[in-house]
């Protein structure tokens, strides 16, 4: 079974950065595309990135110019670097992995903060 664990989360000032790290096992990484997600407190989860085999990169739109997705295939690892970080990226973040009609797989989240 494919499994999906988080870190790099943490409390950082506005303004800050931070990296998240998606480490991969028991898949065949370099066929999946990798999302990061989000969930903030009394919200629905929202698509923040992803990133297919191929290296085709999207964003949504209030992250765009700040946050970059990549991933390595060697290492079997995404990430997610976020830069000028704002209030209203506070949200527990998850990494998901997709292809075709394989049931996705989700990590455990890490909690992001951003507060001064």
């Amino acid at each position: 079974q494919g499994q999906l664990v988080e870190s790099g989360g943490g409390l950082v000032q506005p303004g800050g950065s931070l990296r998240l790290s998606c480490v991969t096992s028991g898949i065949t990484f370099p066929i999946y595309t990798i999302n990061w997600y989000r969930q903030a407190p009394g919200g629905q989860r929202e698509l923040v990135a992803s990133i297919t085999g191929s290296r085709i990169t999207n964003y949504m739109d209030s992250v765009k110019g700040r946050f970059t997705i990549g991933r390595d295939n060697v290492k079997k690892e995404a990430h997610l670097q976020m830069n000028s970080l704002k209030s209203e990226d506070t949200a527990v973040y998850y990494c998901n992995a997709e292809y075709g009609d394989r049931a996705p797989l989700w990590g455990q989240g890490t909690q992001v903060t951003v507060s001064s």
